[in-house]
């Protein structure tokens, strides 16, 4: 770039721009392939960096008869030049560029794009970050200029001006941290008018002249505010953009979180009066949409516009001693009722949210105004609890209409809908907490009347067209949720209560319920879904409220066994919906065992025979009659009112058929070889069938129906896995130690129980769990011939939904799985079904296993051959599977006693880690080939679950190492000379370091910049007094003279307390290797105004939210693993 604005030769110019302009045109047109898309990327990419760049950028963002997409890569070369070179340009050249971003400034126009006016705006802050208020010291003066120009370019200065001030005082931004306060100062200073710096800040430093006129911003923006709304009021789209921006304003005034007392009762205070109150209303109204034609302006506004209501909601909660309450808070709790009630769930959630919140203060509850709200709101919580993830997404229903509108991926719809009824309930819970009567009353009525009406204006039950989401059992599930939600508000309210009349009162409710429900279980219901509500319900209860009587809890046990359904095959859904039945029934149960066994022990002769007749007459495999038998485990174990002797003799007679199975010759003789075990499971012939059948030679798979050779495979394995001891034990292991406090007289009695029969099932147990991951090894595969090994991965190769990645929703992936039952698919399914039991019932023995203390641990022979049995061929486990041990045998780990952690742990994490170590570095090399290769792919969809699934693993591997470590120590100096010491030292300044630099330059992690930043500055600032070898790392690096490094060090010691300090010196040090997203690598992300989010929108996308008063489980103690590692 020459240091004036002279064109360069004109004869290159015009084939230059010519190859832009194809070069943009090939990445945009769908019909390139990607090697060619590649290669205009490069070129463009390549131009960036060319002396010329600025000029050719700025000659062709001028011209406005170029393509959109040709202006806006030109931006980019210039946005480039300042972002990147312009510490290297001179002052004239650095004057040339000013010069040209103001004449493209002065040009903008309404006809020009959004992107376009938005990246010469960015442009504009980039270079005001690094020389408004050093050399450039009229950028006021230029921005008044345009602000008295046309309405775009007084839009180009909002724009300006807000992406300045979120870079400076807002974002984590490099370049304005690098500048200090200076920025902000500056920023303060043309905002604020000239009379209130006077009057607030009389002494404030006045030498950095940066400023034109009195007015300030402030004042400006407030003037055309007004200018709009009086001059304009016949013009809607004016009026409407002014209406926007007041919006706004208040938004972002209140959003504040904090106001002195005066700043909170002259800026707060009026805003909860009944005039204001009113106004907010007749906005609320104007604004809104219809479903079926979405004003994008009008939603846009009432989503911002419940915003600030929310923020208005949670300074109330905050400081309600501030408020006079006879004020205009009738009428804000009004708009907060209608609000919620807005077909929007992504408009309505704020209200919720605040309701949350009020309910939550005991002030406010106790207020007048909100009494009267009290039964509108269980009704709209109780319409919005419905599952809406269960409709279909072309359902005419106006609250699907919004959410197709306002979220594009099932993570996000997944997130936020789990939020949305998890503030309903929350609100029926506190509700139900504070005025428990009243809200009983009409939450039970409710729900009596919607039940008595469950299909009205739908189509009478009919098996052959079962829906598992049909309306009226979304309708039940949705009373259900809002009373079990009433429920766990009943009980803190019973919990909290003392005295005689409260105790009336209680005595009351409970008979109330018990009445309820004794009406319920007298109805009949032909949907099994409904049924399973119910019962859950009921359940529910019994366990809940009504859990002193006794005689209930047995009255519901008993409706349980009743429960009946006909199987029907011919309609799959049905039969599917009459098995999760049966399931569900025996979970009930054992739960009502565990809660009523001292009980239950007093009539146990009548429990269990009624238990085996059910037992005998539901029951069609082993599976379900051992569960049945778990039940009458549970009595016999949990009840403490009999002498335990003959409880512990009777126990063993349940555990003595399952540990002979295990000792049994026959077992062990099947377990000593591969072809043996396969011959165990019922899979000896498949290999035979496999090479027979030519299966490697069939595209697909679930296309081609089974013969009647592999439909008697898959029953044979079926048959062959209930033979098994493995589910059987798994089943009662689990009821001996699920929720039981350690050292308690079930966990004591479940120890002896146990304790003896351990050592005896272990060596079965290890063998047939070496077996299962030998059995991913095609090597092992020998029936097979050499060329076909390949099909062993196909044959075992999992089928998963996983969210945001699969196509379609949960259900339809299992309808689809069910749907290739019986073609090849479906066999190779039942393998991997079959192989996967035993892995993964394995895994889970030994977790419950380890409850059982020193009983498990203390066998000093038992680490090796554990760690041979889980690690030998694990490497031959795909990644997601490898995923599912790591987190599944975690509780091994986190459970062993400090005692035996000395001999028990070193073998097994030294196996596990060189496994996680080969297996996650493999893949990783895979997919960094495959990257490299440019190949095209077939399949991006198998290629983004691999990658999401390896970092699952790859994080839960870390996570892992984390949690053995204390994680709640500050990075450790490694300062002594010993070997540990230096070796861990030398590996975080080498190997760690090069990984934070790789990744610092990876698009994929542009968003982790930040914090990949202060790791690289942790390391100088600990490590570089002790070693030289951070900074020979970081002089290898290209273009990374020594006084650059040592100035950024010296930087960096100085601003030791300043974090964001610090990550600014990283990334300004490292600013030539910094990577870019992908919107800035010549692509053009238009920005879409409809998915633009607030913070508190992309709150609600987060999973699982957790709302007021919601406690996290504790950590683990592993205090004393850290040392095993030689930390300090």
């Amino acid at each position: 770039m020459n240091d004036h604005q002279d064109q360069p030769k004109q004869e290159s110019n015009g084939d230059l721009h010519d190859q832009i302009r194809r070069a943009v045109a090939a990445i945009h047109d769908s019909r390139s392939s990607n090697s060619l898309r590649q290669k205009a990327l490069e070129y463009l990419e390549q131009v960036k960096f060319e002396e010329e760049a600025p000029y050719h950028g700025y000659s062709l963002a001028a011209d406005k008869s170029q393509e959109d997409a040709v202006r806006h890569y030109a931006l980019s070369l210039l946005e480039t030049a300042v972002r990147h070179q312009w510490t290297d340009y001179s002052a004239a050249q650095n004057m040339a560029l000013r010069d040209w971003e103001l004449n493209l400034a002065q040009s903008v126009t309404e006809q020009d794009p959004y992107f376009i006016r938005t990246k010469i705006a960015q442009i504009w802050v980039e270079i005001a970050k690094r020389s408004w208020a050093l050399d450039w010291m009229n950028m006021d003066e230029q921005l008044v200029h345009l602000w008295e120009g046309s309405l775009a370019s007084k839009e180009l200065v909002l724009t300006i001006l807000e992406m300045l001030s979120e870079d400076v005082f807002g974002h984590e931004d490099a370049t304005a941290g690098l500048r200090g306060t200076d920025l902000n100062r500056a920023c303060v200073d043309i905002v604020t008018p000239m009379h209130v710096l006077v009057e607030q800040f009389p002494s404030r430093d006045t030498s950095m002249n940066v400023r034109y006129g009195d007015e300030g911003w402030l004042s400006r923006m407030g003037d055309l505010l007004a200018s709009c709304i009086t001059t304009d009021g016949n013009h809607e789209a004016r009026q409407a953009c002014a209406v926007k921006a007041a919006v706004d304003v208040l938004h972002c005034l209140y959003h504040r979180s904090r106001f002195s007392d005066e700043e909170f009762t002259e800026l707060v205070g009026p805003m909860y009066t009944h005039d204001t109150v009113q106004l907010f209303q007749q906005l609320y109204e104007w604004s809104h949409v219809d479903p079926t034609d979405i004003d994008e302006e009008k939603y846009l506004l009432s989503k911002k516009l419940s915003e600030m209501i929310y923020n208005l909601g949670r300074l109330l909660e905050e400081r309600p001693n501030l408020i006079t309450i006879e004020g205009g808070l009738d009428s804000f709790f009004g708009l907060l009722i209608n609000i919620a009630k807005n077909n929007s769930l992504q408009v309505s959630i704020t209200a919720l949210h605040v309701w949350v919140k009020i309910l939550g203060s005991e002030k406010l509850v106790a207020s007048a105004p909100v009494g009267p709200r009290i039964a509108e709101l269980i009704e709209v919580c109780s319409q919005r609890v419905i599952k809406y993830e269960a409709l279909p997404e072309d359902s005419p229903n106006p609250s699907i209409v919004f959410l197709n509108e306002d979220l594009d991926t099932m993570p996000e719809r997944h997130a936020f809908l789990g939020n949305y009824a998890r503030f309903c309930k929350m609100i029926v819970e506190r509700i139900v907490q504070q005025q428990p009567a009243d809200a009983l009353y009409h939450i039970l009525g409710h729900a009596e009347q919607v039940i008595s009406h469950l299909y009205d204006g739908e189509p009478a039950f009919s098996v052959q067209s079962y829906s598992k989401t049909s309306v009226p059992y979304l309708r039940l599930d949705a009373q259900c949720s809002v009373i079990e939600a009433a429920l766990k508000g009943s009980a803190r309210w019973l919990t909290g209560q003392t005295g005689g009349h409260v105790g009336h009162e209680q005595e009351i409710m409970l008979q109330n319920f018990k009445v309820w429900c004794e009406r319920m279980l007298g109805l009949t219901f032909e949907d099994p879904l409904v049924k399973e509500r119910v019962v859950q319900l009921a359940v529910g209860f019994a366990t809940g409220p009504l859990r002193k009587d006794a005689g209930f809890a047995f009255r519901v046990f008993e409706y349980i066994l009743d429960t009946k359904y006909s199987d029907d095959p011919s309609s799959p859904a049905y039969s599917e919906a009459v098995k999760d039945l049966q399931g569900l029934c025996i979970h009930e149960l054992q739960r009502l065992a565990m809660k009523f066994s001292d009980y239950l022990i007093t009539i146990f002769d009548e429990v269990e025979r009624k238990v085996n007749q059910v037992s005998q007459s539901v029951a069609q495999d082993d599976h379900t009659r051992i569960r049945y038998s778990s039940i009458l485990f549970i009595i016999t174990h949990r009840a403490t009112s009999v002498d335990p002797q003959p409880r512990q003799e009777r126990l063993q007679l349940f555990l003595q058929p399952l540990v002979a199975q295990w000792q049994s010759s026959e077992l062990t003789e099947s377990l000593s070889s591969f072809d043996t075990f396969c011959e165990l499971l019922g899979c000896g012939g498949i290999q035979q069938y496999v090479s027979q059948r030519a299966l490697h030679k069939l595209p697909d798979w679930s296309a081609q129906p089974l013969d009647d050779e592999g439909k008697g495979l898959q029953a044979h394995m079926q048959h062959a896995l209930d033979r098994l001891p493995l589910r059987a034990t798994k089943t009662f292991l689990n009821i001996s130690v699920e929720k039981l406090e350690q050292n308690s007289a079930p966990h004591q009695m479940a120890c002896h129980l146990w304790g003896k029969d351990v050592p005896l099932i272990l060596p079965n147990l290890l063998r047939s769990i070496g077996q299962a991951h030998a059995f991913h090894d095609p090597a092992n595969w020998k029936g097979l011939p050499a060329e076909l090994s390949s099909i062993v991965r196909r044959i075992l190769t999992d089928r998963f939904w996983q969210v945001g990645i699969s196509k379609g929703s949960r259900d339809d992936f299992y309808a689809k799985v069910g749907d290739t039952k019986h073609t090849v698919e479906g066999l190779a399914s039942s393998i991997r079904a079959t192989v996967r039991a035993v892995r993964e019932t394995g895994y889970k023995l030994l977790c419950y296993m380890s409850l059982l203390g020193e009983h498990f641990y203390s066998h000093k022979e038992l680490p090796q051959p554990l760690s041979e049995a889980l690690f030998t061929d694990a490497y031959a486990l795909s990644t997601h599977q490898m995923a599912i041990m790591v987190e599944t045998l975690r509780p091994v780990i986190e459970n062993c006693p400090v005692a035996s952690r000395s001999h028990f742990l070193p073998p097994i994490l030294a196996a596990l880690f060189e496994q996680l170590d080969r297996k996650a570095s493999a893949e990783w090399d895979k997919i960094e080939q495959r990257t490299v290769a440019h190949e095209e792919r077939a399949s991006l969809d198998d290629e983004m679950r691999d990658e999401s699934i390896l970092r699952t693993l790859t994080y839960t591997s870390v996570m892992l190492v984390v949690g053995l470590l204390d994680p709640n120590k500050p990075m450790p100096e490694f300062e002594t000379t010993g070997q540990i010491d230096t070796e861990v030292r030398e590996f975080l300044s080498t190997e760690a370091l090069k990984a934070c630099i790789t990744s610092l330059h990876d698009p994929y992690f542009v968003d982790l910049q930040k914090d990949l930043a202060q790791l690289i500055a942790n390391i100088l600032i600990t490590y570089t007094p002790r070693t030289d070898t951070p900074k020979q790392i970081l002089l290898s690096l290209p273009s990374m003279p020594p006084e650059k490094l040592d100035r950024a060090i010296q930087k960096l010691y100085k601003a030791h307390q300043n974090t964001r300090q610090q990550r600014a010196i990283i990334l300004d040090l490292l600013e030539g290797l910094r990577g870019v997203s992908i919107s800035e690598q010549g692509k053009i992300a238009k920005p879409d105004p409809k998915k633009v989010r607030s913070a508190i929108q992309e709150r609600y996308m987060t999973v699982d939210m957790q709302g007021e008063g919601v406690k996290k489980e504790p950590s683990p103690d592993l205090g004393g693993v850290a040392d095993m590692f030689g930390q300090p």
